[in-house]
């Protein structure tokens, strides 16, 4: 479950806990006295306090441009396409989302891959491709798909109708292929001649080619449904059926009216769609099935192409997602054979990654947690030969330049709170290149041929910057410096930020906790309330030392002490960490917030009477478990579209941690949040959105019922019409008066 994590975007561990000494009435008070409080309103106005925070940072592949999405200045959420001409040393727009925008109303298809994709909120460009030969980009807008020239033309691609899903150039340039009507077209892009279907039309409307399914989309990080060979004379097209996927009718209860939708949602212990792969020819005259085994009850994981185009690799995980299959398959007779096979350690899972690259040598970059902790190895000749190794987890696999035997990827070797890029020659791996800047949280993405870096860096009070870098990691040029100073959004703030503080505490068992901690300036003799945010899922970390975001910031000058704290069960601490919530969620994850809270009220400048609790999605989820389990333990807690029934989640993302249900309903009923809801006991504050097609109403609706048979007060703030994300200027800062105002009636807000 990739759920939603809301105020942090971050990493893992840390230094040994220092003690935060009360400050005196010195000069860091008297700078935030002169500066201006954050108001709710402004974090979320535009421009956005972040700065101009650019997306989908790529190289033309004439490596002359390099383009990037903006957000414009009053309207953060609309994006522009803007290149930077190496050549002449300028940015200037190359597509205005404005110009081209038709204000069409996307299909409800795209409007739920959006939802997958977490963009759902972002309007104008949200996605672009280059040509092969540098002169144009494929851009869809408002479900149109248009080809934008560098000398400014834009034309329509000939037998579009709007609505196209996924569109994808081939590898030379000349075609395009996207999925209309749950079939896989494919045309040339000179306008000549319309796009014809490559797959057959299927009389079952539970059918669809060209498409990712559900829960690749929402639980592995698969969006494609379809693959280009190398040589562009092929595609291989993944094909699912429905049928036998349970259909649930979600409401999207909205302002002036309902809407309903039978959607096809396995539930844990359901059915999944079933999936099969095709090889079609680019030209549709030809159409071969890929043998992935006898067991239908698979998931496809991945699906690559061998660089000279001879063979296709296929990831293959079982149902229990203990075993991964690497396939190689002969493209034209679909005839596959087992390369190799990653098997889970005993009581954990598969962790499904996209740190891997096939050379054009037929050997494989490859990302493993077999020792423990993810690291790269090298696949050769039936044999792996493992590169990087150590306590500590390889993030990112960046690129691989071939010519010189140059890896580079990201990792925490030096600090899991400050992710770092680093490289290695494939001859000496032991000797490892720190390539970026250990005052900074750090992710990357590289060029094809794994020569040219773009690093996007952040700091405790420097919002993301982006810079051009070679492969030793010398910065060329900045793509976006993003300074706080002059007329940046948050430079009138920064004289009364507040810088985070690090450290940990020992969980029940002695494992390291990492937390985080913001602080208004400290009086002397003064208890302060605290808002601790945590999420606590698998795949999350809240906990890092990049920049925490101006919410973060607003909190404080409310005067609350802000903190948060990584428990067991959370992302880039090794495969024992991780697997302490296999089959037990809601339990070591609720007692490490626990652990966090004694330790809170431990410290003399922290109100034992005022420990709040806020958590969204799996964190809302944890909310009810703390409050449940721990009666008295935190003042108050806020939860937002929380998971209140397992069995109500989809298969990939449950199973994975519980099992199935069908086999163990005792594990679900045990982490499950309505059986003990009768419970709670302290003030309870329950959001959600009523069109929530990710953690269903029906969760909450179910919680509500429970608490109101067992007349457990409690309150509520619904928002109708709003999906997970809940989001928007007016929106958001509702819901977070709505939260303050929640806990200033029970005593437990700052009183400003």
């Amino acid at each position: 479950m990739r759920l939603l994590t809301t105020l942090l975007a971050a990493s893992i561990f840390a230094v040994a806990a220092p003690v935060l000494a009360a400050e005196t009435k010195d000069s860091a008070v008297t700078a935030s006295q002169t500066a201006p409080a954050l108001s709710l309103e402004r974090v979320f106005a535009s421009p956005s306090l972040a700065g101009p925070v650019p997306r989908a940072v790529k190289l033309s592949p004439d490596g002359r441009f390099v383009t990037v999405l903006r957000n414009r200045p009053d309207d953060r959420e609309r994006y522009d396409l803007w290149g930077f001409d190496r050549k002449a040393g300028q940015w200037r727009m190359l597509v205005d989302s404005k110009k081209l925008s038709s204000g069409r109303e996307l299909s409800e298809a795209e409007k739920m891959q959006r939802e997958r994709q977490r963009i759902g909120d972002l309007k104008g460009i949200v996605s672009y491709e280059w040509t092969a030969d540098s002169t144009a980009v494929l851009v869809p807008i408002d479900g149109d798909l248009l080809l934008a020239g560098l000398d400014g033309s834009v034309r329509k691609i000939a037998g579009t109708k709007g609505g196209e899903l996924d569109p994808s150039l081939s590898p030379k340039g000349g075609h395009v292929a996207f999925v209309r009507d749950q079939r896989l077209f494919v045309g040339a892009v000179d306008g000549k001649t319309e796009p014809q279907a490559v797959t057959p039309a299927e009389t079952a409307a539970t059918v669809h080619w060209g498409e990712a399914e559900f829960v690749a989309q929402e639980e592995m990080n698969r969006f494609k449904g379809y693959w280009w060979s190398p040589d562009g004379a092929r595609l291989a097209v993944e094909r699912f059926d429905e049928a036998k996927v349970g259909t649930v009718t979600r409401a999207a209860i909205g302002a002036e009216g309902t809407k309903t939708f039978e959607q096809r949602y396995p539930v844990a212990g359901s059915p999944n769609a079933e999936v099969s792969l095709w090889v079609v020819g680019a030209d549709g005259q030809s159409r071969v099935q890929v043998d992935l085994g006898q067991d239908k009850d698979i998931y496809l994981a991945r699906v690559d192409w061998a660089p000279d185009g001879k063979a296709l690799y296929v990831q293959r995980e079982d149902r229990a997602q203990t075993k991964l299959d690497m396939l190689k398959v002969d493209p034209s007779t679909g005839k596959a054979e087992v390369l190799f096979t990653e098997t889970a350690a005993k009581g954990s899972w598969i962790n499904l990654s996209d740190a891997y690259r096939f050379l054009a040598d037929g050997s494989l970059i490859w990302w493993s947690e077999r020792d423990g902790f993810g690291h790269l190895y090298h696949f050769k000749a039936g044999q792996f030969t493992q590169l990087t190794k150590g306590p500590w987890v390889v993030t990112d696999l960046l690129g691989v330049d071939q010519k010189s035997g140059r890896v580079t990827f990201v990792g925490t070797k030096d600090d899991v709170l400050a992710p770092q890029v680093y490289a290695f020659d494939l001859k000496m791996p032991e000797k490892l290149d720190r390539l970026t800047d250990l005052a900074f949280h750090n992710s990357a993405a590289m060029d094809r041929k794994g020569q040219t870096l773009v690093v996007t860096r952040s700091a405790d009070a420097q919002p993301p910057q982006s810079y051009l870098a070679d492969a030793t990691g010398k910065r060329i040029a900045w793509i976006e410096e993003n300074r706080v100073e002059g007329a940046h959004p948050y430079a009138p703030f920064l004289a009364s930020h507040r810088k985070a503080e690090f450290g940990t505490i020992p969980a029940e068992d002695g494992t390291p906790l990492h937390w985080m901690m913001i602080t208004p300036p400290l009086e002397p003799g003064k208890r302060y309330p605290v808002f601790s945010y945590h999420y606590g899922g698998p795949h999350a970390q809240v906990v890092g030392k990049g920049w925490q975001g101006a919410l973060a910031q607003a909190i404080v000058d409310k005067g609350y002490i802000y903190f948060a704290i990584d428990g067991r069960g959370s992302d880039n601490r090794g495969v024992t960490f991780e697997s302490a919530i296999n089959r037990a969620m809601g339990s070591v994850e609720v007692a490490d917030q626990l652990a966090g809270a004694r330790y809170l009220k431990s410290l003399t400048f922290v109100d034992p009477k005022r420990v709040s609790t806020f958590g969204w999605s799996y964190g809302g989820y944890m909310t009810l478990k703390m409050l449940e389990d721990h009666p008295g333990e935190w003042a108050a807690g806020i939860a937002v579209a929380p998971v209140t029934r397992w069995e109500l989640y989809d298969t990939h993302y449950t199973e994975r941690y519980l099992g199935d249900p069908n086999k163990e309903p005792k594990v679900y009923e045990t982490s499950g949040a309505l059986a003990d809801a009768a419970k709670i006991r302290d003030p309870l504050l329950v959001v959600h959105g009523m069109a929530d097609d990710n953690v269903v109403f029906e969760n909450s609706t179910a919680l509500i019922a429970k608490l109101q048979g067992e007349a457990v007060p409690f309150e509520m703030m619904l928002y109708p019409g709003f999906t997970h994300r809940i989001s928007g200027p007016k929106v958001s800062k509702h819901l977070y008066e709505t939260v303050f105002r929640f806990l200033d009636r029970n005593g437990v807000g700052s009183g400003q």
